[in-house]
C-alpha cells in the first residue's frame, strides 16, 4: 500500500517539529512550599507557560533548599533562575560574608518582589518577649542554605550571641517548623519571610504563640551598614492573639538569573510577568502592593541581566 503524504501535511508536520526543537526548558529555584518563595517561583512559570505556544519556554520551579542553595545552583548550572534574599544577592555578587572567595561574577538580578521581614515566633508559655530572652531556650535556626539561616547567623553576631547560648538549635525546614513550635518540641523559630505567610498562620492557629521584635542600636547598626536592609514592621491584627505592631528588620525577596541564560529567555519571563502584572499581584497577598518602579530597582545589587532591561526600555522604564 502506497502512503501519500500531502505537501500541506508535510509543512504542518516541519512546523511542528521546529517548534518542538525549539522549545526549551527552565527552571527557577525557589524555597520551601509554605514559604511565599514557592509562590514566587510558581506563580512567574504559570505567566510563562501561559504564552509557551508563543514563545517556546516551559518553565517549571521545584521546592528548594532557600536563597543560597539557589544562587549555588545557578552558579553550577543545574538551575536557571532563583529567588534570593537581597542580602545574599549581593553577598554572591561581591564574594563577601558566606560568599567570600567563592564569588558568583556571572549572577545577574532581574527584579525584586516582595519585603520581608525577619520573623521571630515564640510560644507565648517560653516567655520571650525581647530577642535576647532566646538565650536558653530551644531555638529553630533555620535549615542550612536557606536565606533564613543566613540571616540569624548576621543577627546573632550584631548582638554578640551564638547557637551555643541555646539549649537546642535546630536545623528544620520552613515546612516543618511550626509543627515543631505547636508540638513544643521548640520554644521559638525564625523566618526570613513575605507577610502574611501560611506557616506562621498555622503555627498562630495551632498554639499561642507571639511575635518577637528585632530592634535595639544593634540592629540600628546592623541597618545602617548595609543598603540591603531596613527597619521593618509586620502589622498587628494579621496574625491570631498578636494585636499589636513588630518591628524588626528585613530584606526584600530577588528574582536572579545568570548571564549564561539567553537574552531572549529573560525577556519573555520579564514580559510574561509585567504584562499580566496585575494577574501577578493577585496571586499572593504579599504581591498586593508591589509597583513597577520598587521591583526594577529596590535590592538589586547585580548587574541587570541584558533580556531584563531589553524589556524595561521598551516600557520606557530606564
Amino acid at each position: 500500500m502506497k502512503l501519500f503524504v500531502t505537501a500541506a501535511f508535510a509543512g504542518a508536520m516541519a512546523m511542528a517539529t521546529s517548534a518542538t526543537a525549539q522549545q526549551q526548558f527552565v527552571t527557577i529555584g525557589t524555597g520551601g512550599q509554605t514559604g511565599v518563595y514557592y509562590v514566587v517561583g510558581q506563580s512567574i512559570c504559570r505567566l510563562v507557560n501561559r504564552g509557551t505556544a508563543e514563545h517556546g519556554i516551559q518553565c517549571t520551579a521545584p521546592s528548594t533548599g532557600g536563597s543560597i542553595a539557589n544562587i549555588n545552583a545557578i552558579h553550577a548550572g543545574d538551575m536557571d533562575m532563583g529567588v534570593a534574599q537581597s542580602d545574599w544577592q549581593y553577598h554572591a555578587f561581591n564574594g563577601s560574608s558566606q560568599f567570600e572567595g567563592a564569588a558568583v561574577p556571572e549572577l545577574r538580578a532581574v527584579f525584586s518582589v516582595h519585603g520581608e521581614p525577619f520573623t521571630v515566633l515564640a510560644r507565648a508559655d517560653a516567655g520571650i518577649t525581647t530577642f535576647g530572652d532566646l538565650r536558653g531556650h530551644r531555638v529553630n535556626v533555620g535549615n542550612p542554605g536557606s536565606g533564613q539561616r543566613a540571616t540569624m547567623d548576621v543577627v546573632l553576631e550584631a548582638l554578640g550571641m551564638t547557637t551555643a547560648d541555646f539549649s537546642l538549635a535546630s536545623e528544620l525546614a520552613p515546612a516543618e517548623q511550626s509543627a515543631a513550635l505547636g508540638d513544643n518540641n521548640v520554644d521559638a523559630i525564625v523566618y526570613t519571610v513575605g507577610h502574611p505567610n501560611g506557616s506562621i498562620q498555622e503555627a498562630t492557629s495551632t498554639v499561642d504563640a507571639v511575635l518577637v521584635p528585632v530592634d535595639g542600636p544593634e540592629i540600628d547598626a546592623l541597618v545602617a551598614s548595609a543598603p540591603y536592609y531596613a527597619h521593618a514592621t509586620i502589622p498587628g491584627g494579621m496574625y491570631a492573639n498578636n494585636p499589636n505592631d513588630t518591628a524588626t528588620f528585613g530584606v526584600r525577596a530577588t528574582f536572579v538569573t545568570s548571564a549564561n541564560v539567553p537574552d531572549d529567555v529573560i525577556y519573555e519571563i520579564v514580559k510574561a510577568v509585567f504584562d499580566n502584572f496585575d494577574r501577578f499581584r493577585g496571586l499572593h497577598p504579599a504581591f498586593a502592593n508591589l509597583n513597577e518602579a520598587e521591583m526594577i530597582s529596590a535590592g538589586l545589587s547585580a548587574p541587570l541581566h541584558p533580556g531584563a532591561v531589553r524589556y524595561y526600555t521598551e516600557r520606557g522604564w530606564m
